[in-house]
């Protein structure tokens, strides 16, 4: 079993890639095991962020690192909230507040203007100065609801409602989810990759 550090300390995030990639033999740790601290996100794509946190957390901690950048996109805010989908009300991780100021943001904009999709760029580095990263994207189409639906997984999911589903993200079963997901899709395009990895 390979360590790997993850570069979130996410909850949510953290049981999802520990459950996509229970049978991968990799071991997905929380960067805070590791006294990793946020880096910073300068980048102006989800793709630059994700290698800013991978080699901050890789650096720190000596460990292979994998670091995802995602985000929700929504087509009538010109892709708001984007890079900024973690703060979109000021605090990071509030997701109270966020789906708040979303829902206020799309008052009254018809269904089909409601347009969205998540996006999720993962990141894999065998060393902080890895020149050569493995990188997946993953999207998922769907809209913006009117309201929160559903108990289940965490952020956006309660308002998102996938193309071909007639049940938000937080009503979807948590294992149908992980396959079909933004996450789901990229890491099964990393997957792919990792023959190519010597960790």
């Amino acid at each position: 079993m390979t360590r790997i550090v993850l570069a979130s300390s996410n909850p949510g995030k953290l049981k999802e890639f520990n459950a996509l990639l229970a049978d991968s033999g990799l071991h997905v740790e929380p960067q805070s095991a590791f006294n990793v601290d946020d880096a910073d996100e300068t980048g102006l794509t989800f793709v630059e962020n994700a290698l800013l946190k991978a080699r901050h957390a890789a650096r720190i901690s000596g460990l292979p690192a994998l670091a995802d950048d995602s985000g929700l996109c929504v087509e009538h805010l010109r892709g708001a909230p984007g890079l900024y989908s973690a703060r979109y009300s000021g605090a990071h991780g509030d997701n109270a507040a966020n789906n708040a100021r979303l829902l206020r943001e799309l008052d009254g904009v018809p269904t089909e203007q409601r347009g969205a999709f998540f996006i999720c760029v993962l990141v894999l580095l065998q060393h902080a100065d890895d020149p050569a990263p493995l990188i997946a994207e993953g999207r998922w189409h769907g809209r913006v609801l009117t309201e929160e639906r559903g108990e289940h997984g965490f952020g956006y999911d309660p308002l998102f409602l996938p193309d071909d589903e007639t049940v938000s993200a937080a009503e979807l079963a948590p294992g149908l989810k992980n396959r079909i997901s933004h996450r789901g899709r990229a890491l099964a395009l990393l997957r792919s990759q990792l023959s190519e990895l010597h960790v």
